[in-house]
């Protein structure tokens, strides 16, 4: 299954974004959309799991998203944040996908047999730091996660 993961969009949904999720059968944003309609474009592509931003807190169309998200990927248990530093200390050791977003830094990182995601930034630049997001092949017994830039 390929599935888009994207973050931070900041109330811009960029076309060469648009492009990269292309074919995807799932999406999830990590928070700091920035505007309803960035999840309505993105859901018109693929059913979408979303949590809100530091960002979105104050915005109404917003008060009904989730802070934090536990759900199923095609078998591999996920926790879906804004802000790593909201991750439990102590995660549910059958979580093996965290989620995040927040610092525009993109990352992807094992820890054991654990993923950590975070697909950077796919909105407006923010100081030197990359224009990305995230797709990640879900298998059976693996995940096969890659960074797109979406801008040189």
């Amino acid at each position: 299954m390929k599935v888009g993961v994207i973050s931070d969009t900041h109330g811009l949904l960029r076309p060469e974004a648009i492009a990269a999720l292309a074919g995807c059968e799932r999406i999830i944003h990590a928070g700091d959309i920035g505007s309803p309609e960035i999840l309505q474009q993105l859901a018109a592509i693929a059913p979408l799991q979303v949590v809100r931003g530091n960002n979105d807190l104050d915005a109404p169309w917003a008060a009904e998203l989730a802070d934090e998200l536990h759900f199923d990927l095609a078998g591999w248990q996920t926790l879906l944040v804004h802000d790593i530093a909201d991750v439990p200390a102590q995660l549910d050791a059958a979580v093996r996908l965290v989620i995040t977003g927040h610092s525009h830094q993109p990352k992807i990182q094992w820890r054991g047999e654990r993923l950590y995601l975070n697909p950077g930034s796919a909105g407006r630049r923010r100081f030197k730091l990359p224009v990305t997001l995230a797709l990640l092949e879900v298998g059976d017994t693996a995940l096969e996660p890659r960074l797109v830039a979406l801008l040189e």
